[in-house]
């Protein structure tokens, strides 16, 4: 990309496009090129103005937003970063999107909100560089514990932030019903990581579920940070547990990476294995640094197969990376390292 990131604003209220352009016009390195108000619109003005990225809102007239977005993908693939209504149903619909290809979501504010759309300046920039890289090719085989899978005593942390969704579904397919227990930072709005949480336990064979204060780490079980206001950490040694802690966003994240892998690097050490995946940003590389000097194992998803070669990159220039990985390769990968080697051993 060079110049500013020329975007597309698409959203069937007149309101709603004159406040995402004049937040995205606001960064120079951002020019909204053109508006729509509904599919059919966006559709010539795709042609026409040939933007790097589209904002596009989910609920529209004619046709709703993740009909257009499949079109795109299929037709025409470009980033599509998508503004949704906070709300279960938006978040599920969200959700549907970011499966079917959209770059990320955004939240539409709130009554009152003083700071609206405050990273959107960012996500579009991200998307404009991504080239649109794609983690989807066909997943690995999933592994069941019929194929000798014994689970061990690591503990294994991810994390993960633009393009997360997809990457995600595509590790934890691989696990099987005895997973080792698991701990979740994907950054995400308030109210998105529940509906999350629930289609990730529907696809995988673990159990999956938003991480509640005080939660047990148990065999079999995945634990999803929720969204919000307080960061995931596990703690006490001799039962671990889940513990919400309410704390300044670190990284400009809350929940943050780093807090979620500085706690398992002092609870586990060298019993675990520490993940990053896509994402744009650094959050997450300073904890698996601190995981791997601490003796964990740490994987990263290698730049090929990122949505965004962020935080992942960032993790691996600093030395806390033991191992890059495409993304069908990180799920047997967790599994090798965290499997009994024999009776009485890890």
């Amino acid at each position: 990309m060079s110049g500013p990131a020329r975007v597309l604003v698409v959203d069937d209220s007149a309101t709603m496009r004159g406040l995402i352009t004049a937040v995205l016009n606001s960064d120079p390195e951002v020019n909204v090129v053109g508006q729509a108000g509904d599919a059919l619109e966006a559709r010539a003005a795709i042609k026409e103005l040939n933007p790097d990225v589209v904002t596009l809102d989910i609920e529209m007239p004619n046709m709703n937003g993740l009909e257009f977005l499949e079109k795109i993908m299929r037709l025409r693939p470009m980033p599509v970063i998508m503004v949704s209504t906070m709300t279960h149903h938006g978040a599920n619909a969200t959700l549907a999107a970011l499966e079917i290809g959209a770059f990320d979501c955004v939240g539409k504010p709130a009554p009152g909100d003083i700071r609206p759309f405050i990273d959107l300046a960012e996500k579009v920039k991200a998307a404009a560089r991504s080239g649109m890289r794609r983690t989807a090719s066909a997943p690995a085989p999933a592994i069941s514990p019929a194929a000798g899978y014994r689970v061990g005593r690591k503990v294994v942390a991810i994390g993960s932030s633009t393009g997360g969704v997809e990457a995600l579904i595509t590790v934890l397919q691989n696990f099987p019903k005895n997973c080792p227990p698991t701990v979740i930072t994907q950054h995400m709005p308030p109210t998105f990581t529940r509906s999350f949480a629930e289609r990730l336990n529907r696809l995988c064979a673990p159990v999956v579920e938003e991480a509640v204060d005080g939660a047990r780490l148990e065999i079999g079980k995945i634990y999803l940070a929720p969204g919000g206001e307080r960061h995931l950490q596990v703690v006490n040694p001799s039962a671990p547990c889940c513990r919400l802690v309410e704390r300044d966003p670190v990284n400009g994240h809350r929940p943050s990476v780093d807090v979620l892998f500085d706690s398992v690097a002092e609870l586990a050490g060298r019993n675990a294995v520490g993940v990053i995946l896509t994402g744009m940003g650094r959050d997450g590389a300073s904890g698996l640094l601190r995981m791997r000097n601490a003796g964990g194992r740490t994987l990263g998803q290698n730049e090929k197969t990122c949505v965004v070669y962020g935080m992942p990159r960032v993790a691996y220039e600093i030395g806390a990376v033991e191992t890059q990985l495409p993304l069908n390769s990180i799920g047997e990968e967790i599994l090798k390292l965290t499997a009994a080697r024999k009776e009485g051993t890890e």
